[in-house]
């Protein structure tokens, strides 16, 4: 399989340009037929069907307009329309107006059923202009992308890791096994608990998903616990220019959307050495937003090393409606286990594909999460949120230092208190608290003793991290075609460490940041050959790791500040939307890398991140086709040098095509990430991946069969490590990795209620 990849990637730049020219091809074959629909159901905040009602479909692209009402059973279609994004509204006297941005797929009648949620006052009204949807109160971030799940791709099927692919965000893994994947945006490096946030959005509540002082390394994030039937789309931004984004949010912030309802399924996925199985059910009666969804998986993957893979996940949802409030509930219960391949050098044969054969992780989970949204008046609202959340790991890794154990215990808690009024129509306040306490106990660094055969404490912290951060923002329009959203947002951060083994190395430290936010946007009419233009700046903040080898911290910061600017160009030319983003980040003296070896922090900064990304993307008829490309540097502002592991070059095609011969349908991505530096004059060698899946429906799309695979060539986590082979005289610094596999596999699905359904 490995020779057979090598063939598909003999030079990157005649792969690309043929890759790129195959979808292009695929894509203009595609582009001569059918239209979409979208249909559904208007109800009142009770659930009763509504006849009448005003229904208006604008398309974003061109800014045309359909309209029409709905009919005596609260029902409305728009028919023979062209694939793309559309803005869906739906207007009746005595009721709020509901608007929503929805993407319309080539050849299907999609099915979108809208609910008034509140009784508007008297006189309120409600005006749209072009892209509005991409800037407001809650999403102020220009640069802001949704991707839809039925345009991407799981990004390893049945296999532990990221439960969706996001086109342009590669995502890096040091280890096999259970330890999942980390995105990562050009010029910042993947893995190592990177400033980059994580959020779960449980009704209109962003739920914190990063893991401040994680055994893995400072702000990790662990999406593996979703089950990735439950995402309903991927957000990302800059992340510095949200007040309801906080710590960890300094170069990016990514927030999974969830489903209200999942069709009840069965999904089994499989090879020759792996296997993961998803089951989903919701009630039949569609007006109950709830679902249970769980998932096992099993396997072994495809090194020689057997990983004997364990991995149990269960997700729970539950949305309802009560007078005046809205309510959320989501759980999570998790728990896995794995031997781990681990690093070793690239481009060296090591013997079973392992550098210790007792590497191994076991982490769990449990996370339940609540809000309320109470609608005091049509113009007003305030809304109730918090989770608990535990979660323990025991990772033993070897780096060449000999095996080492990093283990955790942790409960976190969290309330928070949104107030939002919509002062005029075309001004809002959005205030609020939020107050969140991380206890991690016997955060342990322990070292295997060779000789006696057992574990002994190297470093051992219990640790409490208190977050008070209270936040504004108002949010607006100085014309038809201004928008503006500026914001405050203040974090009281409070560390109390107890070091375990050494107590006069125990200490409290409290620092406050301030994080100005704002954005102004240009939104002229579609008509207009003027691009979209907004320009942003914000600060933002990363909490440095207080656990080990930190008594400089008493000294000097508790956090790492950064400045973030940002430009964004957007236009829809021949329908096809066009976008430029230009950024510009500037951060304090960072201490949050966590050395693998020691265990400590090092110093990586004060450093610069500079970054290009164009964007292009055409819906057709039978399909979709998308690209971006992105450029970065990221230097240190004392002596600029390069920041190690920080990629420089990202690259990304995504394509679709919904009508092939035999009902196949194919979805296809290819992703480049460029060389990066690791430091003392190492590089990194590229990665190229090539996912895909041909699916075949039957029954009226109640059973699916597919094949999925993966056409790889690189190294994940690629890192300096200094190594010693069996054969040679001693260690050396040398490049280490884990070897990137190509693999087939294939899936079953099975839709309950739709088999047979004409």
């Amino acid at each position: 399989m490995v020779n057979s990849v090598r063939r598909l990637f003999p030079q990157d730049g005649y792969y690309a340009a043929g890759f790129l020219g195959l979808l292009l091809a695929a894509s203009a074959v595609a582009s001569g037929a059918a239209d979409s629909a979208v249909s559904g159901t208007v109800t009142d905040p009770r659930g009763k069907i509504v006849a009448l009602a005003k229904v208006r479909l604008i398309h974003l692209s061109d800014s045309t307009v359909q309209e029409g009402s709905t009919d005596a059973q609260g029902r409305y279609a728009f028919e023979s329309l062209e694939p793309g994004d559309y803005l869906l509204s739906v207007d009746l006297s005595g009721f709020a107006s509901v608007n929503r941005e929805i993407v319309l797929i080539p050849g299907q009648t999609n099915t979108v059923d809208l609910q008034f949620s509140r009784i508007a006052e008297q006189n309120e009204s409600v005006t749209v202009v072009a892209d509005v949807s991409q800037a407001n109160i809650f999403s102020p971030d220009p640069a802001q992308r949704v991707f839809i799940r039925q345009e991407t791709l799981d990004a390893n099927p049945g296999r532990p890791g990221m439960p969706i692919s996001i086109p342009g965000a590669p995502v890096e893994s040091p280890a096999g096994g259970i330890k999942p994947p980390q995105y990562f945006v050009p010029g910042v490096a993947g893995d190592h608990g990177e400033p980059i946030a994580q959020f779960f959005q449980i009704g209109r509540y962003l739920f914190p998903n990063n893991l401040p002082a994680n055994a893995h390394g400072n702000g990790y994030a662990d999406p593996n616990i979703l089950i990735p039937i439950a995402i309903e789309s991927v957000q990302t931004d800059g992340g510095a220019f949200n007040v309801l984004e906080g710590n960890n949010s300094v170069h990016a912030a990514m927030i999974f959307g969830l489903r209200d309802r999942l069709d009840p399924l069965v999904r089994l996925t499989a090879d020759y050495r792996d296997m993961n199985l998803v089951a989903g059910w919701s009630p039949a009666d569609p007006g109950i937003k709830e679902w249970i969804g769980v998932e096992a998986s099993f396997g072994n993957g495809f090194l020689d090393r057997l990983e004997h893979r364990k991995q149990f996940k269960a997700n729970i949802s539950r949305s309802l409606s009560l007078e005046k409030h809205d309510l959320a509930l989501y759980g999570i219960g998790y728990s896995g286990f794995s031997y781990l391949p681990g690093l070793s050098p690239i481009k060296a044969r090591v013997p079973g594909d392992t550098y210790d054969w007792r590497q191994k992780e076991e982490a769990s989970s449990g996370i339940v999460i609540a809000t309320d949204l109470w609608h005091l008046t049509s113009t007003r609202e305030l809304q109730f949120s918090g989770y608990f959340r535990t979660y323990s790991l025991d990772v033993r890794p070897n780096f060449g230092d000999g095996l080492i154990r990093q283990s955790e215990f942790r409960t976190a808690t969290a309330q928070s208190v949104d107030y939002l009024e919509r002062l005029r129509p075309d001004l809002s306040l959005l205030a609020g608290f939020e107050f969140r306490r991380e206890a991690p106990r016997k955060l342990n660094l322990d070292r295997f003793d060779e000789t006696a055969g057992i574990f002994r404490p190297a470093t051992s912290n219990d640790l409490t991290l208190h977050f008070y951060s209270p936040y504004a923002s108002l949010d607006g329009a100085l014309t038809p075609y201004l928008h503006y959203n500026v914001g405050l947002r203040r974090d009281e951060v409070s560390f109390n460490n107890r070091d375990r083994l050494q107590p006069a190395q125990s200490f409290d430290i409290h620092q406050g940041v301030s994080s100005p936010k704002g954005t102004i946007s240009l939104l002229p009419p579609e008509s207009l050959w003027v691009p979209s233009v907004a320009l942003s700046y914000g600060h933002a903040f990363h909490v440095n790791d207080p656990r080990i080898g930190t008594t400089a911290l008493r000294e000097t910061t508790a956090v790492s500040k950064a400045r973030s600017y940002q430009l964004v160009l957007k236009k829809s030319i021949a329908k096809t939307d066009f976008k430029a983003t230009l950024a510009h980040v500037t951060t304090a003296q960072q201490l949050a890398r966590i050395d693998n070896d020691t265990g400590l922090q090092q110093d990586q900064g004060p450093g610069l991140v500079r970054s290009m990304t164009l964007s292009a993307r055409r819906y057709f008829a039978y399909g979709s086709l998308q690209a971006s490309f992105a450029r970065a540097d990221a230097r240190d502002r004392i002596n600029g040098e390069p920041t190690p592991e920080a990629p420089r070059l990202i690259w990304d095609v995504l394509a679709t095509i919904d009508r092939l011969p035999f009902r196949l349908k194919a979805r296809g991505e290819y992703e480049y990430a460029g060389r990066k530096p690791l430091g003392n004059g190492f590089n990194a060698v590229p990665v190229k991946e090539f996912r895909g899946a041909v699916l075949r429906s039957f029954e009226n799309n109640g059973m699916d069969i597919g094949i999925n695979f993966l056409l790889t060539q690189g190294y994940a986590g690629q890192t300096l490590e200094t190594l010693a082979l069996p054969g040679e005289s001693g260690p050396f610094e040398r490049i280490a990795g884990f070897p990137l596999k190509s693999y087939v596999t294939v899936s079953w699905t099975y839709r309950f209620g739709r088999a047979g359904r004409p």
